[in-house]
């Protein structure tokens, strides 16, 4: 073979050279492309918060920016002819003691009074009697027969099986499912304030009793709820022990109507678990948010959450470009709307005015959003799409008086079980869920209806050892009369 003319060698090697480093620039340009996408994902995950995301507030960094609150030019505090929110006075019949304060002599001459005021001036005081727990022991005889010796011993009534009383034992669980309070906390608060002395046992004991107490006012709970024309659904993430002392994924359920809200911890976010709690036919309005669990349900009955989609337009604006000047146009539609269903329900616009102003909003928030999909950048385009998904379960509540636009109440009512899974780290097994979900749903409930909940769940326990109907969860007319009153 002839050998290479040195330059010509010289030359491949250079070009050899240059392919390389075209290979490299190209690998390089295509890593730098990846890097800044990953930055620019990056800076957009770390600009989210509660304001323009489905973050909970807790979740914000410190000193995340909140957005201002207009300047009203008052003092802080009661204003001036406010009306005054003072301790009502109780009548006569609820009082114990009464102490006259009659005067002897006047404060002027220092003449000697007679007589009584007809309307005397009224101060109470209300004060708790000393706290102790009433111990009530049963004695057993045995008693041997003189005919044939057998003995018989008279068995303690089944009713009084247990070591604690019904009240006592309502007490125990109000105080972890309505005050939060761990079972190390219960047993101290016991014995602070009636003097019991029980164990950390006894209380998740009388968890298991409550549990099994209420199983049938949550039944019949369930069933109301599920015949509903309206309702308010939610869920939240939940931790539920394992037999291996490792907690698994879980979720906490919630559907709620005006005065009965139940609860369900499930291993599965899935739309079976909805199905199951709001019923295979379900045939009322939802308001949820827009979680794909949800979808099951008919569109036209379907109201998808206006709070999520504020944050959702405010997600638009702060990513900026074309897509944050639509998110602008789409807040200020947002506003707009909301100020006449303010005035809807304040009484000063009618809703059929209402109703007939909508319709240039829908088709204005209809136009922006497609906009927004052939248009804004990936992301906010992205969420555009997702938003005309669920283009009709935008505007049912424009369509059905009464129906609210947000999920607020549902969000409201999941709230207390929020709190209790930040202190509680959630359940260790199924037997502590089924409390969890039997006392939320009893002391969520009766907070609605305004009924005292310590009363409930000692006739519940009282029932429930005695074999009688257990009392009902549902409202009443005297609980309609009083959330009315609310």
């Amino acid at each position: 073979m002839a050998e290479l003319d040195p330059k010509d060698a010289r030359i491949a090697e250079l070009e050899a050279q240059v392919a390389a480093r075209d290979a490299l620039i190209v690998e390089l340009i295509a890593k730098v492309e990846a890097l800044t996408a990953r930055v620019a994902e990056l800076e957009a995950r770390l600009s989210q918060n509660s304001s323009n995301s489905s973050k909970p507030p807790s979740s914000d960094a410190l000193g995340t920016p909140r957005p201002p609150k207009k300047p009203t030019g008052r003092r802080p505090g009661g204003q001036p002819g406010h009306k005054k929110h003072e301790r009502r006075l109780l009548p006569p019949e609820a009082v114990q003691h009464f102490v006259e304060l009659v005067p002897k002599e006047c404060k002027g001459c220092r003449g000697r009074l007679v007589g009584r005021d007809s309307e005397p001036r009224r101060h109470q005081v209300v004060e708790v009697p000393p706290l102790s727990a009433i111990v009530t022991e049963y004695r057993s005889h045995a008693l041997e027969c003189r005919a044939c010796g057998t003995v018989t011993r008279q068995p303690v009534p089944a009713y009084a099986s247990s070591a604690f009383g019904d009240r006592l034992g309502a007490l125990a669980s109000l105080l972890v499912g309505k005050y939060r309070l761990s079972k190390r906390l219960v047993k101290d608060a016991l014995s602070d304030m009636v003097g019991v002395e029980v164990s950390v046992g006894s209380v998740v004991n009388l968890e298991g009793e409550m549990a099994g107490a209420l199983a049938p006012a949550v039944t019949e709970a369930t069933e109301y709820v599920q015949a509903a024309d309206r309702a308010h659904a939610d869920e939240t993430g939940w931790v539920e022990g394992r037999e291996d002392g490792r907690g698994k994924r879980a979720w906490l359920w919630m559907v709620a109507t005006a005065l009965v809200a139940i609860f369900r911890i499930a291993q599965s976010r899935g739309g079976k678990v909805a199905r199951a709690l709001l019923g295979e036919d379900f045939a009322g309005f939802l308001v949820s948010d827009r979680w794909s669990g949800y979808e099951w349900c008919d569109a036209g009955l379907r109201q998808v959450c206006w709070a999520h989609l504020t944050r959702d337009f405010q997600g638009f604006i702060d990513r900026g470009g074309k897509g944050g000047r639509l998110g602008r146009k789409l807040m200020r539609q947002r506003n707009r709307f909301f100020h006449w269903y303010h005035r809807v329900r304040d009484g000063t616009m009618t809703r059929e005015e209402f109703e007939q102003r909508m319709p240039a909003v829908e088709r204005e928030v209809g136009r922006l959003l497609r906009r927004a999909e052939m248009h804004a950048e990936k992301k906010t385009a992205g969420m555009a799409r997702e938003i005309l998904r669920f283009e009709k379960c935008l505007w049912t509540f424009v369509d059905v008086p009464g129906l609210e636009p947000t999920n607020n109440f549902g969000e409201r009512c999941l709230r207390h079980a929020v709190m209790y899974r930040k202190t509680s780290f959630g359940t260790q097994g199924p037997e502590g869920s089924r409390f969890v979900e039997r006392i939320l749903t009893a002391v969520t409930t009766l907070k609605l209806q305004r009924r005292g909940a310590l009363d409930f769940l000692t006739n519940t326990l009282h029932a429930h050892r005695n074999g009688l109907p257990a009392p009902s969860l549902l409202p009443t007319p005297e609980t309609l009369q009083l959330a009315n009153a609310a």
